[in-house]
């Protein structure tokens, strides 16, 4: 008896623990969870690399604008001058198709209303495209940790039915295989953080960047309103002091002299 529990707790000690050895423990439910999250985390890092790649053209697309768009002499010429494809462009273009439809309406309504509800429509499908995706983020932080869980009951519970078969209920019996099946719940936890971080971060950006084109379609809104007077103000440098010093004291200078 005593060297059958020997040989069975040494059998225990040398038994493997490991990733490998869970997924083999936890069977084909436990390869199916370990696909799944390995989905999740995929498509979560693709989108992310996507949309940021689509944040950073539109922001430097806006860069430019600032820059060069208000220097041209009319919107279609201002409009050449940005990307072709770009959200900028996009929205001056249906600005000046607005322009040209309002006066085929046969029931015309004020071209101030028209044109602002042609502009925002058309940032509003800027901004929607730019948050395609962004859902898939969310559901694989909200729910990736659940199927972790759901990989670690189903390990844990073939576990115990295993230690109840072989009739050993010793620490090093239970511990093991339970540990081994707390993985899946890590790997939840490690395919879920990341896509929070990152639906939160793009979320973040996208409203900057909706700020940006609100703001840049305001101005083109009054620049066609006003038929090309009205133009986003630039600020001036403010003066050097050390010129209006000089001046009151050339002034000083004069005064001192007419006296004298």
């Amino acid at each position: 008896m005593a060297a059958a529990a020997n040989g069975a707790g040494a059998a225990g000690h040398g038994a493997n623990f490991g990733f490998w050895e869970a997924l083999k423990e936890g069977g084909v439910i436990a390869w199916i969870t370990l696909g799944v999250l390995v989905l999740m985390s995929v498509g979560s890092w693709y989108i992310f690399f996507v949309k940021l790649i689509d944040q950073n053209r539109i922001i430097k697309e806006g860069r430019r604008a600032r820059t060069t768009f208000w220097q041209s002499p009319n919107l279609r010429d201002a409009a050449n001058k940005l990307d072709k494809n770009g959200a900028y462009r996009q929205i001056v273009e249906d600005g000046l198709l607005a322009e040209e439809q309002h006066n085929k309406l046969t029931d015309p309504i004020d071209q101030h209303e028209w044109m602002m509800s042609s502009l925002t429509r058309s940032q509003g499908a800027i901004t929607a495209k730019l948050s395609g995706g962004l859902a898939f983020l969310a559901t694989v932080g909200s729910t990736a940790p659940f199927v972790g869980l759901f990989g670690t009951v189903v390990g844990i519970y073939r576990a115990l039915i295993k230690i109840g078969a072989a009739g050993q209920a010793s620490i090093s019996a239970v511990a093991g295989p339970v540990g081994e099946a707390l993985i899946m719940t890590a790997l939840g936890l490690v395919v879920a953080v990341p896509a929070v971080m990152q639906y939160n971060w793009l979320m973040r950006r996208n409203k900057a960047i909706g700020e940006q084109l609100a703001r840049f379609a305001t101005d083109v809104h009054g620049y066609m309103m006003s038929g090309g007077t009205v133009r986003p103000s630039i600020p001036s440098r403010p003066a050097p002091a050390a010129k209006p010093a000089a001046g009151a004291a050339a002034s000083t200078g004069a005064a001192t002299t007419a006296k004298s």
